[in-house]
């Protein structure tokens, strides 16, 4: 079975018992919770998608390990055009949901380790390529959703990690067994992790000398025992759980970004999902492979469907109240849709001048310099797309009533006078799009595009990394005659 149904998907999340905690209490069940299940549904979309004959060449592709039809995101890229189809399904996953499609970062993950395990195998004589093309290929038969995970609380940023106050603020290996290892530790702001199959772990950073316990990176499943997922809570989480009819909601189905601190509290993991133990030199190119792919997709492919969205709620929201001439909401909308087609050519250009790295493994990756730079172009842009939104839904867009008061006898009339603004749309329709708008100017996507793949200032240390000024002072030196 290479692809699931979406009900096959249910099925296999109903028979897992993740331990899961939000907002103080245990959460018994991710599918009956309102707010967890909205994780499941974003994921369960991507099944019902791989199905629909519509979008086939969308989601979907064939495996090199399997030769079967297989989920889009279970799949390493193995070319340039792959490289462009994983962002066009980045675009196409985003503009359908309004929310993240929690199986990108597994997917980021999986190019990075494909790169790294073959290289270690090529340079250290280790086995680790086979055993993680087992496991990616238990992972297409299985059609499972892979969640990832990389960041860490870790401890006082001017202490070294061996002068931490707890040595597990960055997740460490405590016992290697001749089965396994068993890992303690932390991971935050992970995105969908308990409503998965799977869970894949990267370090967060590189390690040198005496930091080898921290050096790992391993596959599990999200509810093996001793882990824990301590839930975000906020004001959206609130609505939801006490919404009569989700319609209510800016993203009635899918949703806000929904994520987790993952505890690891004396977690085994067998050597056959151990991907990376001790080797020092690969903690940082993990992190780094996985960081070119993730900017892609962060920078130029799903911000790029976000602000689909974004742009179709403020062009409705004009027309329902007869703006349709008004020059400066012209003129902001068309500022939206070149930020977007910036950040969809950067996208697009970090995959058609991505390589195969290393040469020889048959992973392909985006361009490392404009994988980092769609990142940065989204950290600003997606705020600037943002702060237009607001300014074209007004003030409604945070003193909006509550559509309840549609159904209320005594203010009902009242609301559909005066926020119908006379226009045939009517007030529940024009409400509704405000509530689109609220959605994203007022909820969380904000700053998760500015810290999702990396924060402005590890993007900038990555490209003063790659960035070289030769052939530019030579072009000039050239130009001008200037022998050295």
């Amino acid at each position: 079975m290479a692809l699931k149904t979406a009900e096959e998907f249910i099925e296999s999340i109903k028979k897992m018992k993740p331990r899961v905690f939000m907002n103080g209490k245990k959460i018994e069940n991710i599918l009956d919770n309102p707010v967890t299940r909205t994780v499941v549904e974003a994921n369960k979309a991507s099944y019902e998608w791989a199905l629909d004959p519509r979008y086939q060449d969308i989601m979907t592709t064939i495996s090199p390990l399997t030769n079967e039809r297989i989920n889009r995101y279970t799949h390493v890229s193995q070319s340039i055009e792959d490289l462009v189809d994983k962002a066009n399904a980045g675009t196409f996953t985003a503009e359908n949901l309004g929310t993240c499609i929690y199986r990108c970062v597994g997917l980021d993950t999986f190019h990075s380790l494909w790169a790294n395990t073959w290289e270690m195998d090529q340079k250290l004589g280790t086995s680790y390529f086979p055993r993680f093309q087992e496991y990616l290929k238990y992972v297409q038969e299985n059609d499972l959703s892979v969640a990832g995970a990389l960041t860490e609380p870790r401890g006082l940023r001017d202490e070294e990690l061996k002068d931490w106050s707890d040595p597990y603020l960055s997740l460490k290996i405590v016992e290697k067994k001749s089965d396994g290892i068993v890992v303690n530790g932390c991971k935050i702001n992970i995105s969908g992790a308990y409503a998965g199959n799977e869970i894949v772990i990267l370090p967060q950073m590189a390690h040198y000398a005496g930091e080898e316990d921290y050096a790992v990176a391993f596959a599990i499943p999200a509810d093996t025992e001793g882990i824990t997922y301590i839930c975000q809570y906020t004001p959206e989480s609130a609505e939801r759980e006490q919404a009569d009819d989700i319609s209510e909601l800016g993203n009635p189905v899918f949703g806000q970004r929904e994520t987790s601190m993952v505890v690891f509290d004396n977690v085994f993991v067998p050597w056959e999902r151990v991907f990376h133990c001790g080797e020092l030199k690969y903690s940082g190119k993990l992190v780094e492979r996985f960081a070119r792919t993730h900017r892609m997709t962060c920078g130029g492919t799903c911000k790029v469907g976000f602000m689909n969205i974004i742009i179709g709620a403020c062009k409705l929201l004009q027309e329902y109240k007869g703006m349709e001439k008004a020059t400066h909401i012209n003129d902001e909308i068309l500022e939206m849709v070149v930020l977007r087609e910036t950040a969809r050519a950067c996208g697009l250009t970090s995959a058609t001048l991505g390589c195969e790295d290393p040469v020889g493994s048959g992973a392909f990756l985006p361009n490392e310099i404009m994988g980092n730079v769609s990142k940065l172009n989204v950290c600003h842009a997606f705020w600037r797309v943002l702060e237009l939104a607001g300014d074209i839904g007004g003030g409604l867009t945070v003193t909006l009533p509550s559509m309840k008061e549609l159904k209320n006898p005594e203010t009902k009339d009242y609301v559909e006078k005066y926020l119908g603004f006379g226009s045939p749309a009517g007030a529940e329709n024009i409400m509704k799009v405000t509530k689109v708008i609220q959605n994203w100017t007022s909820g969380l996507h904000g700053v998760g595009t500015y810290h999702g793949a990396g924060p402005v200032m590890t993007q900038k240390i990555m490209l003063n990394k790659l960035v070289g000024y030769d052939k530019e002072m030579k072009l000039v030196k050239k130009a001008l005659n200037i022998k050295d």
